[in-house]
């Protein structure tokens, strides 16, 4: 039975491969939904990005003792998960510390680092654990953030802290074991850790079959806690660790408050400024559709950006029209965008454009849409280069071009800028005569 161990991890750990290829194969399959819109221009500026933003945080940087926090956790948990490598392969082959003979001094080294870097990571979320659940933060409190969204940030802080605790538990048996000359922890003597051997008091008086089972019991639990953790991350607004390199490297390089224009209106204007340019009656297919009322409307990068959103509330916290009471939330947009795609995942396929249930009206409310002062506060804000103004100026496209929704003061508006080419009721000649005599 020597090869049950390695039988029984290579059942789990291939389980946890295929879950967690079939979870992202499903959020693949939702934000193929969009259009296609995913830009490959300039790879040099776009891999600059996600180089400052996915992986050097720059935003977060605007709140230094936040940022530090959150680096530690995010270099940490990955840098950490580099020994993953070793366990996977122990698991595997039966070995034991199979990194330990080839690297040599080298390896006790590299363990003392992965321990200091998991003692930050667990002194970390126990202050982003108080700032959520007993502090009153303003944007942490929001009740768009009530029930699952919150629950869901504490069980991960909490998971990272038991993860590092296991590793720390994990070495501590380990060591004791080495210098007991027990079984084959006597074959990979790599000596005491720093962290790790201030636990040997609590653990020292324990028999060898005690330690040997806290020594598995930890190891097994970290490995399939990160492999828990792994097939979480799907279903979690932790998605981010993963969707922050893709969401970076597609975001626009262009200026934040440049706003995109419809191909079709455009060129419309452009007919009508040149009708020799027009096309013969009925050789051009109509639009589709302007503007947006369901995800299936938007582009794909709005898609990946519901599903890059961290729910931080950045983006709220600097909003206008948040501080002012009015009912817009730009984390509530990105949020109920990913609570329809997900909708949508539980109907068939050939079900899904007719469900009778649409993003705006259904989930995100004209009040909601109306509300935006289009000041580009939540674009800039955002550490993962998310735009809710792009959906809401979609939504709102739609509600005005084929509903013909719009207050009567934006009516008004909209025919003095097509009659009088300015937002006010004066025609051309009236304001340049109005300058000249002010002058």
């Amino acid at each position: 039975m020597n090869w049950f161990p390695q039988f029984l991890f290579l059942l789990i750990l291939s389980t946890a491969i295929y879950l967690f290829a079939k979870g992202i194969g499903k959020l693949r399959s939702l934000i193929a939904m969009g259009r296609p819109d995913l830009p490959t221009d300039q790879p040099a500026k776009r891999w600059g990005q996600v180089l400052r933003l996915a992986l050097g945080q720059q935003k977060m940087f605007r709140n230094v003792p936040v940022a530090i926090l959150h680096l530690i956790i995010y270099v940490g948990f990955i840098i950490i998960n580099i020994e993953v490598l070793e366990i996977l392969l122990d698991g595997l082959t039966g070995a034991h510390r199979l990194f330990s003979g080839p690297l040599g001094g080298f390896y006790p080294l590299l363990i003392n680092a992965f321990e200091w870097l998991a003692l930050g990571v667990l002194l970390a979320c126990i202050p982003f654990l108080i700032r959520r659940n007993l502090m009153s933060i303003p944007r942490l409190q929001a009740t768009d953030l009530k029930g699952w969204p919150r629950r869901d940030a504490n069980i991960i802080l909490i998971t990272e802290i038991v993860l590092m605790s296991l590793f720390l538990l994990m070495n501590a048996s380990d060591t004791l074991l080495q210098a007991r000359g027990v079984g084959h922890y006597a074959h990979a003597i790599t000596g005491d850790f720093t962290l790790s051997s201030y636990l040997h008091p609590f653990i020292q008086s324990l028999s060898d079959q005690n330690l040997i089972w806290i020594e598995r019991t930890a190891w097994w639990l970290h490995i399939i806690g990160i492999l828990a953790f792994l097939n979480y991350l799907p279903y979690s607004k932790h998605l981010h660790i993963l969707f922050a390199f893709p969401n970076t490297y597609f975001a626009p390089l262009n200026s934040s408050g440049k706003m995109s224009n419809m191909p079709s209106i455009q060129q419309e204007v452009l007919y009508a400024m040149d009708s020799s340019a027009a096309p013969a009656a009925g050789s051009e297919a109509p639009p589709t559709r302007f503007g947006a009322k369901d995800v299936q409307d938007l582009g794909q990068k709005n898609l990946l950006d519901a599903f890059s959103c961290t729910e931080c509330g950045r983006c709220s916290a600097a909003c206008p029209a948040q501080h002012t009471g009015k009912l817009l939330s730009p984390r509530r947009i990105m949020m109920r965008t990913r609570d329809r795609m997900e909708d949508l995942a539980k109907l068939p396929i050939d079900q899904r454009a007719n469900d009778g249930k649409s993003l705006l009206h259904d989930y995100i409310s004209v009040e909601e849409l109306r509300a935006c002062t289009t000041c580009q506060a939540c674009v800039q804000e955002c550490p993962v280069s998310i735009n809710p103004l792009d959906i809401i100026m979609q939504l709102r496209r739609y509600q005005i071009m084929e509903e013909s929704q719009a207050p009567a003061e934006w009516t008004a508006m909209f025919g003095n800028v097509e009659n009088n080419f300015a937002p006010w009721k004066f025609a051309p000649d009236d304001r340049d005569n109005w300058m000249q005599s002010s002058s």
